[in-house]
């Protein structure tokens, strides 16, 4: 099978993104050299983890946190810094699905996700960039009335009153492309740092009394009433153990893989432009995301350079050429760009379910995960994190509204997954061009 963990990096090495070029320094963290044992084990070292350890380890609880390579080192550290609303599906879907009640229930939880986060830059001192403001667009026409249905339907049923439609007028005046047609903006969503945020929670999770040993990768799970969790010179006995993997899952716990695709996302930066330019791309600094299913999404940096994110490959490898691969989305959006020069050009691999909804379960009685968050993890997984630890702790109900979702595995099981993306990514990209 597939070693998603080594195929396309640097075993433990940060990829070369603007995101790691401008990261806030941090110590190394030791590597697990001797057997431990603690109250709660936790596999995986981005926003699901380190909550998990931040609330645990605040709780009073010994925890121990096994990353593979460094923190905030898979998709935590790469991903387009969009802090989103709600969920990653939209109320009147999730309203179909499971009814208004609970659709509402669901939308809180969304909006409990960022004000955690707010909270979490706030105590913490995480300086990671926050600005607010997402711009959700349009690439057809057809699609206009929707978002302005969409809009009015939040402030009216679920008194959201920080999203408005734009027209096409209004967005021509914020964005200089020909590219779309309108949209929303959402001035209670942002952007910011990824992995000065996932720095950030790590560092308030050590301070907190967390253990976390870096370069420590899991090979072999048992399970029973005290969990053995073992890496290649270690082990780690516990209480309870998390599986906050996301879509580096593997084959350690096949109940979660079976549910959660992973799939690669690629970025890249542009020079620092001058600041008139940059202005011109988005003039209110909000991030964008725009209505294709493999979508377009992009934002300005403190430096004014474009951050932009998009396009789809047939498999699990990263293209050799990041830069030009991206480039000639970007291009499609703002052509006016053709001279600037691409500084930096990364991938990342997310973990995607087949409702876009998160896959949280509990695996066995002392044994749970979290993951699945299909490009919608900045709040979710933070949030995630935190219904962990209360479930550790002997609350529950939070967790059980979250796993009462309800995730079917990809057809074939793990077998499969390769076949499987290459069809969705052919068709949701045939969809855009239709």
């Amino acid at each position: 099978m597939l070693d998603l963990l080594s195929e396309n990096d640097v075993p433990g090495a940060y990829p070369d993104s603007y995101y790691h070029a401008t990261a806030h320094a941090e110590p190394d963290l030791p590597e697990l050299e001797q057997n431990e044992q603690c109250d709660v084990c936790i596999i995986g070292g981005g926003y699901t983890g380190l909550s998990t350890a931040l609330h645990l380890a605040q709780s009073g609880l010994d925890v121990i946190l096994l990353e593979a390579n460094r923190v905030g080192w898979g998709a935590s550290g790469r991903n387009g810094g969009q802090l989103g609303s709600g969920q990653r599906v939209d109320q009147d879907q999730l309203e179909t699905m499971f009814g208004v009640e609970k659709a509402q229930a669901l939308w809180r939880l969304g909006e409990e996700s960022k004000a955690l986060v707010h909270k979490l830059i706030a105590d913490h001192k995480i300086e990671c960039g926050y600005h607010s403001g997402i711009m959700y667009v349009d690439h057809r026409r057809r699609f206009v009335e929707s978002s302005r249905a969409y809009a009015e339907k939040l402030q009216n049923d679920y008194g959201y009153e920080q999203i408005r439609f734009i027209d096409k007028s209004e967005l021509g005046e914020i964005m200089q492309t020909d590219a779309y047609h309108g949209g929303v903006l959402d001035s209670g969503a942002g952007h910011l740092h990824p992995l000065n945020f996932a720095l950030g929670l790590a560092r308030a999770a050590r301070s907190a009394g967390a253990r976390i040993f870096e370069n420590s990768r899991v090979t072999a799970v048992e399970n029973g009433p005290t969990p053995t969790v073992m890496t290649e010179k270690a082990t780690v006995k516990a209480n309870h153990l998390v599986y906050a993997c996301n879509g580096y899952i593997g084959e350690l716990e096949e109940a979660v893989s079976t549910r959660v695709l992973p799939i690669n996302n690629y970025i890249i930066a542009t020079e620092p432009m001058d600041a008139a330019l940059a202005q011109s791309l988005i003039a209110n600094n909000a991030a964008v995301a725009d209505s294709r299913n493999v979508i377009n999404y992009f934002r300005l940096s403190p430096d004014n350079r474009l951050l932009f994110g998009g396009g789809e490959t047939y498999g699990y490898r990263f293209p050799s050429d990041i830069k030009s691969y991206v480039r000639r989305y970007m291009l499609r959006v703002y052509p006016q760009l053709e001279d600037v020069r691409i500084d930096y050009g990364w991938g990342g691999t997310l973990g995607i379910t087949f409702n876009r909804l998160p896959h949280i379960t509990q695996v066995e009685p002392n044994i749970m995960s979290a993951s699945g968050y299909s490009g919608h993890g900045i709040g979710m997984a933070t949030l995630c994190g935190k219904l962990l630890a209360e479930a550790i702790n002997g609350s529950t109900r939070r967790f059980d509204l979250m796993e009462s979702i309800p995730n079917a595995p990809f057809p074939g099981g793990t077998g499969l997954r390769q076949p499987l993306l290459v069809l969705a990514m052919l068709y949701y990209s045939l969809r855009d061009k239709i």
